[in-house]
């Protein structure tokens, strides 16, 4: 075989196998006194779209494959097995150690070579029937790759979120598992007997507002801030994980602040703040967000914070759940660093956010609707704590992203079933609530996206909420949501 034969082929592979993200957790769901328990169904909060339900000998497998661009030494490698012969292309490493391990976690064989450049070929043996994962340390970058009847692709990266997954049947309580390991066997779940809060209705009615004066029409008569780009020293193409201290929060506060390439400074961008899910990071989702791709086209910098933890994983204070921080000090000091390091246009500044960042993106439109133009929450509601402290200093352009069969926040809203105090509205009652406080007149209409619109509401704002059939704990449409948010400017007499 020519060497530019085996370059096609490696550069084939690398395309179909160093690409993937994976992470598999098998085990088994029981009661208190032992016994197997079948029919539970099993959900991600941090990956969307995840599902699957335990047999009925209580055992289950649940797993995800994901796109995903590696940024260690290992991103450039791939690797391809035939027959006995394992092959690790594009490698450029001093130590580059090889462990071939089975299924329960056993390293197989280990193969230590230093000073490699190029392709590496280990004949296996007879370990090729027997490996399960092949884990890769090249100068003390790791990658580990499953080997399945499908070929091989890489799981996560130092870094990447874990798995965070619900345990729900009815007559038990809800319970957790945070995964600990991009492959786990033998989990053990443990499900009380009782029954979770039921559901809200449907029909759900937001809380009432009449103590809180309806907001004026915000002053046409004040300008446009101007906007200085002198001086600033964002460079495009350039990602930065910045920390913070932030008055009232635990200690520092990281976020990335990511700048496309397309951004070139001589003019005042867009930005973009995208809140990871409970259990999620902001690694994770400036991966999996359905908006990047679309504001990077078109020089929007975006950032990506961190939340932290208070009891299920790292999340966001939105009232009673589920950080002790100040996310809302934080966001602004957030804001602050970037408009000081960018050019940033202060009247179009927009949140977005899957699940529990969902939440936090329905929470600064609470909140912050002076610093945030328009928000596209995903996959969560507002809860009665945060809807009824909610400023309303002016109207807000609200877009939700719901699906009927969302198994982690239930589109008819109620209790959330972990003890942590949060009760939804639901997203109908999220929908009437946003039309109510922004002084939305009429009935609401199918927009051209064919989601439900109020359009007639007060300083030219808009209430939209796209239910997704049979949708589940998914993304926002960034196609839709982007569109949307973009349209809408924070009033001049806001911009401090």
């Amino acid at each position: 075989m020519t060497f530019s034969k085996i370059m096609g082929i490696a550069s084939a592979i690398a395309m179909s196998s160093s690409l993937a993200f994976a992470w598999s957790i098998s085990g088994v769901v029981t009661t208190q006194q032992g016994q197997p328990l079948g029919g539970v169904a099993i959900n991600s909060f941090n990956f969307a779209g995840v599902s699957a339900s335990t047999a009925d000998d209580g055992k289950f497998t649940i797993s995800d494959d994901n796109s995903s661009l590696f940024g260690t030494k290992t991103a450039s490698m791939s690797i391809h097995m035939d027959g006995n012969m394992l092959t690790i292309y594009n490698v450029d490493a001093r130590d580059l150690k090889v462990s071939i391990i089975n299924a329960l976690g056993k390293v197989l064989k280990e193969r230590n070579l230093e000073n490699i450049q190029g392709i590496v070929s280990l004949n296996m043996g007879d370990l090729a029937k027997g490996a399960k994962f092949i884990h890769i340390n090249s100068d003390r970058s790791n990658s580990t790759f499953m080997v399945t009847d499908k070929g091989v692709k890489s799981l996560k990266k130092e870094g990447d979120p874990l798995p965070f997954l619900q345990f729900s049947k009815e007559g038990y309580k809800n319970a957790t598992y945070q995964a600990k390991a991009e492959v786990e066997t033998g989990v053990h779940i443990v499900m009380e007997p009782g029954s979770n809060p039921p559901a809200s209705s449907s029909s759900v009615q937001p809380p009432q507002s009449s103590s809180v004066t309806p907001p004026p029409p915000s002053s046409s008569s004040v300008e446009a801030p101007v906007i200085d780009c002198s001086g600033k020293t964002a460079i495009g193409g350039k990602d930065e994980t910045v920390s913070l201290t932030v008055q009232g929060s635990s200690g520092k506060r990281t976020f990335i602040m990511h700048v496309p390439s397309t951004y070139k400074g001589d003019q005042a961008v867009p930005l973009l703040i995208d809140y990871h899910p409970i259990g999620g990071s902001s690694d994770g989702q400036m991966r999996d967000t359905k908006y990047k791709a679309l504001t990077d086209k078109e020089g929007v910098i975006s950032l990506y914070p961190q939340g932290t933890t208070k009891t299920m994983g790292p999340g966001w204070n939105v009232g009673p759940c589920c950080s002790n921080d100040d996310d809302l000090e934080f966001t602004r000091e957030m804001i602050k660093y970037v408009r000081e390091k960018a050019c940033i246009d202060p009247q179009r500044i927009y949140a977005a956010g899957f699940s529990m960042g969902g939440g936090m993106s329905n929470h600064v439109a609470c909140m912050m609707p002076d610093v945030f133009a328009a928000v596209a929450p995903a996959a969560m509601d507002l809860n009665r704590t945060n809807s009824a402290q909610c400023k309303k200093t002016r109207p807000i352009a609200v877009i939700n992203f719901r699906g009927t069969s969302d198994p982690v926040c239930k589109y008819q809203g109620g209790d959330s079933g972990y003890n942590d105090g949060l009760n939804f509205l639901g997203a109908e009652g999220t929908f009437k609530y946003w039309a109510e406080a922004d002084g939305c007149t009429g009935s609401p209409s199918k927009n051209k996206d064919g989601c439900d619109e109020y359009s007639n509401c007060m300083d030219g704002v808009k209430v939209v909420l796209c239910t997704k059939q049979g949708g589940g704990h998914e993304q926002g449409d960034g196609n839709i949501g982007w569109p949307f948010l973009k349209q809408f400017t924070l009033p001049a007499s806001f911009v401090k």
